[in-house]
């Protein structure tokens, strides 16, 4: 069982955490790549780059995408174009998915601790999201995202008075390893995950995990 009260601050991923989005993020990377141009197999490596670096920026894979799979220069015109597709196919698929039950119960158990977001998806994108969604409010230290990256977040925190301890809810390998990067605790939130070795993962690292948020209430 997770002491809540002893943290000063709780931080959310959002994919896979907070919102049931990690395969309708999938997608999303395949018909921006799409309609960018590429054909299904070069499309589908740029999901499988996109899954191997889970929260991590879109625009570090957008770089690779155009120099190592499409053997393009990076352009500014081309990223534009790129983010510009993605920002409207996440827009589209994640305004219908499922939200983690339990958010309003776990902010009332934890109304002493600041609750923040520390994603890798757009920032301006998430706030949008969170306000159409109604659950912005919830986050009352802020919601972050790319182009800073998780890391860059954290640092940034971690200078604020009364950040620490601090515990990171997280559902991939970036989690954990910016998670013991900053002596942050950690537990890893399986249930709608698309690390495919989580569960060997965490066993070897000693590291707790639950199935969704809702069993810390």
């Amino acid at each position: 069982m997770v002491d809540l009260e002893k943290y000063q601050t709780i931080i959310f991923d959002c994919d896979g955490v907070i919102l049931n989005s990690n395969f309708q993020k999938i997608e999303a990377y395949r018909k921006a790549a799409i309609s960018f141009g590429a054909n299904e197999q070069q499309a589908q490596a740029l999901v499988n780059h996109h899954v191997a670096l889970t929260g991590i920026s879109r625009h570090i894979k957008f770089k690779y995408f155009l120099t190592e799979i499409m053997h393009q220069a990076v352009t500014e015109d081309a990223m534009s174009q790129l983010l510009k597709a993605l920002n409207e196919q996440v827009l589209n698929l994640l305004s219908e998915c499922e939200i983690a039950k339990g958010l309003s119960t776990l902010r009332q158990k934890t109304k002493n601790s600041k609750w923040m977001v520390a994603s890798g998806g757009d920032e301006k994108e998430l706030n949008h999201l969170f306000k159409e969604k109604r659950i912005n409010h919830f986050f009352d230290e802020g919601i972050y995202g790319s182009p800073a990256s998780k890391h860059e977040i954290i640092e940034i925190q971690q200078n604020k008075l009364n950040f620490l301890p601090a515990l990171f809810l997280g559902d991939s390998l970036y989690d954990i390893q910016t998670a013991q990067k900053y002596n942050l605790d950690f537990v890893f939130v399986s249930g709608w995950t698309d690390l495919s070795e989580w569960e060997k993962i965490c066993e070897e690292g000693g590291i707790k995990t639950i199935e969704q948020i809702s069993d810390l209430i």
